[in-house]
């Protein structure tokens, strides 16, 4: 199996983590068990018919495995992977010749899909379904199309935002997965295997404390291996304990629930310059300088997920425990009579 970029660079926070570090097999990944269950259905299926696995869309926060997953699902099918993203693929010719050099069975692995531009989107139609794309020959009255055919191939999008997917595109997809923030004991785990890779000495407390602060995300999780191990060198024995991890992480301003200082920035904000909310994203990332799409793939889904915002008609609104964490006063209004005044109703 061959994994290569065909068009354009991942620019994420993937590109700081080893590619040693990814499981190359469905057995080597961890935790999302439903999501691995379903997909080894399909595959050894798949398989067994001797045909492409059908195409497979992937969604949920950054971080969680959509590339990993992809790249396995290639290697199970003992095919190729080809990789590339939405915002690299300008134009609909690109896209054409990254179809027309796809080998039969190949994935064909579009990161960021609902990026993907209209004029490019159609060209996908017919590639998905009828492995076929229509080009135009000529200019003017005497221009005619031509239908070129394509191997059959597995497209596998990644997103972070479902929504933003067209209903035409979406209902293309033989499977769409949604991938979870991972608990303590799966990203623990994930970190003990990492460290084995990375030939780190780390112990059971100092990988539990580590899973802790690392936000449910594997990629978090490997990139604060990698700063505690830096700081174990220096300041310690290179050992990684609980001592170690917490004094590494307490540097790194990295709390006990895993909220940076971009996270603590976004709530104090709404807080304390929004008077806890409601306040629209656009205002949001402008009072923190953050990139409004930022906010929304990387920060606020943590925070919701912790009970430290929420999403309303009106805009963000901070809650109690956002309140509590940060060590302010709890507002008087309580958040129900908070929420119907948000929604235009009268508070008993």
């Amino acid at each position: 199996m061959t994994s290569r970029v065909v068009a354009g660079k991942h620019l994420d926070e993937d590109v700081a983590i080893e590619t040693s570090l990814r499981p190359r097999r469905i057995s080597e990944y961890i935790g999302q068990d439903k999501v691995k269950q379903t997909l080894s259905i399909f595959i050894e299926a798949a398989l067994g018919r001797g045909e492409p696995l059908d195409h497979m869309l992937l969604y949920g926060p950054p971080g969680l495995g959509k590339t990993t997953l992809a790249n396995i699902i290639g290697a199970e099918m003992g095919v190729g992977v080809r990789i590339t993203s939405g915002p690299a693929i300008e134009r609909a010719g690109d896209l054409v010749s990254i179809l027309t050099n796809v080998k039969a069975g190949d994935v064909l692995f579009i990161d960021e899909i609902h990026r993907l531009n209209r004029a490019v989107e159609e060209v996908l139609y017919p590639a998905m379904e009828d492995f076929a794309v229509d080009i135009i020959l000529g200019k003017g009255p005497g221009a005619r199309s031509m239908r070129l055919n394509l191997p059959k191939f597995t497209l596998v999008g990644a997103t972070t935002r479902l929504a933003l997917l067209t209903s035409p595109l979406r209902d293309r997809f033989g499977g769409v997965f949604r991938l979870e923030f991972y608990d303590d004991e799966a990203i623990q785990a994930i970190l003990l295997r990492s460290a084995r890779i990375l030939g780190v000495k780390i112990e059971e407390e100092g990988a539990r404390e580590i899973a802790r602060r690392s936000r449910g995300t594997p990629r978090v999780a490997n990139r604060l291996l990698k700063r505690v191990r830096d700081y174990a060198q220096v300041r310690a024995d290179g050992v990684i304990s609980w001592q170690v991890a917490n004094a590494a992480l307490s540097l790194l301003d990295v709390d006990e629930l895993g909220l940076d200082d971009v996270d603590r920035l976004i709530l104090l904000a709404i807080v304390e310059k929004f008077d806890g909310g409601p306040v629209g994203i656009d205002t949001l990332a402008a009072a923190t300088s953050e990139e409004t799409d930022t906010i929304m793939d990387v920060y606020e889904p943590y925070l919701i997920q912790l009970g430290f915002l929420q999403r309303t008609p009106r805009g963000r609104v901070a809650t109690r425990r956002a309140y509590s964490h940060l060590g302010l006063p709890v507002p008087a209004m309580p958040d129900e009579t908070r929420q119907a005044l948000l929604f235009g109703e009268q508070s008993e």
